[in-house]
């Protein structure tokens, strides 16, 4: 057996209502940040370096590095050249979260601000860490930072405190305090050109500055945004910028007449106030959704967006197939999302979802269910929830789906059968559930007992016909074979046992290579082979013909991996977990 990592789903920024959040671009790059990681949708890359959860990355003028920080105030500079991501650099420049950063046009020098405890601000060179200046002038947080990348060099920085500190560089140093803003300052970007920066804030307010001498230029007055505004970005060739608002829209400006040229409208509500924006190539805005959703809009057109990249905020915690080359995404935050390996795109299922973690998603009958920890079973049909919904009797650890279309869900203190949206049977427990398997019209069901009981559904009621027991664990994951014949059982020691159905024994319990709980579980087509995934951060794909004979994908998620699920034809093996990263990987087996 042998495999290759074939495509990567990347997850959509962190944002959090309020704050601005940083998008970065370089040519056909563009990168930001989501819990540890910092992303490159375009390229399918993910940089996994930090240790803390990262705030902000950029990539510098020349395109050879990029440098990204944390909420503890630690910024790494890395080789975006080739697959390694060679670390540069690492060095704690401020002792809290780093809300922005910026390199000098030499790609030499960073300038990274946030919200420290001694200082607001750092200047340092990218290869020693050694000083070169002094970031001063704030007394509150700073937001942002923008550095003209002619010489004389010039840094701009807008803060917490209403007011814009410019510095004259390098080395840099404090020159003056602008008080244009009336409330907080969230972005502030220099033009390509260096003769011009633009400033804009939460009082809904946009200004104009000589790139120079930091001399106020104008107030951008024509059609004002009705919201804060929470980022701004410049065209290449300096003529236009664009602003992010939370009042849902983005507008494109000429900076000649100082006039909105083209105003979009995304969304209406909460989850379509925009957080952040960047201008990538030479006429794509991108503009970021509260709900992490990337807008792509075409600025020489007024028409809507181009195009929307949607995916996870959070981590993954289960998965099911909606078709041959499809297949569902359920999260932390209780979003579904649909992923699809031939076109490489993914979609958010719309309608009422859960608003809690998903435990549980399982497919019957072209309809797919899932189940949440606000205590709720629904329907999804197509890419949309329906008005299907319907509570358990406490708060459900898995859920698993029969030939007739029956749902069993397992809870804290029995077992509960789901079917057309009515409870149709409840069997009470004195051991505590925590994992489910369905084949034809049997029910595996493992326990926190270490123990997997097998039962008979009749169609209205369960009965316990069998107990295997060779786990060390909690039972965690189960699965049956697709021939029904095998049941797979993994616990929370790493250990996966491999039970013969029909004679109700043990075949092998030597798929033990995981070091921590096996989360999922999913046979290939031909009953041959079986994947699991950990949290451990491994999957290891298993033979049945020979149990000592096995397939490590090492490191496959960071953070660890909470589902894997065989699709498609032949040996496509998906895998997703903690980063939010789902990964496709092309598995060949050899004769």
């Amino acid at each position: 057996m042998s495999f290759k990592r074939t495509s990567l789903f990347p997850p959509t920024p962190t944002t959090a209502r309020g704050n601005s959040t940083k998008l970065s671009a370089h040519k056909d790059k563009i990168v930001y940040t989501n819990g540890k990681a910092v992303i490159n949708p375009l390229l399918a890359t993910v940089y996994t370096g930090h240790v803390q959860n990262t705030t902000v990355a950029r990539i510098s003028p020349s395109g050879y590095y990029c440098a990204s920080a944390d909420a503890f105030g630690t910024v790494r500079v890395w080789d975006t050249v080739g697959e390694d991501q060679i670390l540069k650099g690492e060095y704690k420049v401020i002792s809290g979260k780093i809300n922005d950063l910026e390199w000098d046009g030499e790609s030499k020098r960073i300038i990274a601000v946030g919200d420290g405890r001694e200082k607001f601000g750092h200047a340092f060179m990218m290869d020693t860490g050694s000083s070169t200046g002094e970031i001063s002038g704030h007394n509150k947080a700073i937001n942002a930072v923008a550095i003209r990348h002619q010489r004389p060099f010039r840094a701009a920085t807008a803060a917490d405190d209403a007011s814009i500190v410019f510095h004259q560089g390098a080395p840099y140093k404090y020159d003056k305090t602008i008080r244009t803003h009336t409330k907080f300052v969230q972005d502030v970007r220099y033009a390509p050109s260096g003769d011009q920066f633009v400033s804009v804030g939460s009082d809904s307010k946009i200004f104009l500055y000589d790139g120079k001498t930091g001399e106020t230029l104008a107030e951008v007055t024509d059609s004002p945004h009705k919201g804060s505004i929470m980022a701004c970005s410049w065209s290449s060739d300096s003529k236009s910028f664009a602003t992010s608002s939370a009042d849902c829209t983005v507008k494109l400006w000429d900076v000649e007449t100082r006039k909105a040229t083209t105003t979009w409208t995304v969304g209406k509500g909460v989850n379509y106030q925009q957080m952040g924006n960047v201008w990538s190539r030479e006429s794509d805005i991108v503009s970021l959704s509260l709900s992490g959703d990337l807008n792509v809009f075409d600025s020489r057109t007024g028409d809507k967006a181009a195009r929307v990249i949607t995916g996870p905020q959070k981590s993954i915690t289960a998965v099911a197939p909606s078709g041959s080359e499809t297949f569902l995404a359920g999260t932390a935050d209780g979003r579904v999302v649909e992923y699809s390996t031939s076109s490489g795109e993914a979609a958010s299922v719309a309608g009422d979802g859960h608003t809690s973690i998903i435990v549980g998603l399982a497919a019957a009958e072209g309809k797919v269910y899932s189940a949440g920890w606000d205590d709720r079973v629904r329907e999804i049909g197509g890419t949309s929830f329906s008005t299907a919904s319907i509570s358990t009797t406490a708060q459900p650890k898995a859920i698993a789906t029969a030939a007739d279309g029956t749902v069993f869900v397992v809870e804290v203190n029995g077992i509960e059968a789901i079917r057309n949206n009515q409870k149709v049977a409840h069997l009470a427990t004195k051991y505590a559930p925590s994992a489910v398997g369905t084949s034809g019209t049997l029910v595996a069901v493992g326990g926190e007992d270490q123990k997997v009981r097998l039962l008979e559904w009749s169609g209205t009621s369960l009965k316990e016909i069998a107990l295997l027991e060779d786990n060390k664990g909690v039972v965690s994951a189960l699965e049956f074979s697709p021939d029904g014949k095998l049941l797979a059982a993994g616990d929370s020691t790493g250990r996966i046992v491999l039970f013969d159905v029909k004679e109700q024994k043990t075949i092998t319990a030597r798929w033990s290579f995981h070091s921590a709980r096996v989360n999922s579980l999913s046979w290939t087509a031909d009953s041959k082979h079986c994947a699991s995934g950990s949290l451990d951060t491994h999957v290891y794909v298993w033979s049945v013909e020979n149990p000592n004979r096995n397939i490590a994908l090492k490191n496959a998620g960071p953070g660890g991996v909470n589902v894997v699920l065989w699709t498609g034809k032949g040996g496509r093996l998906v895998s997703a977990g903690a980063d939010g990263c789902v990964r496709v990987w092309e598995v060949v087996f050899h004769a």
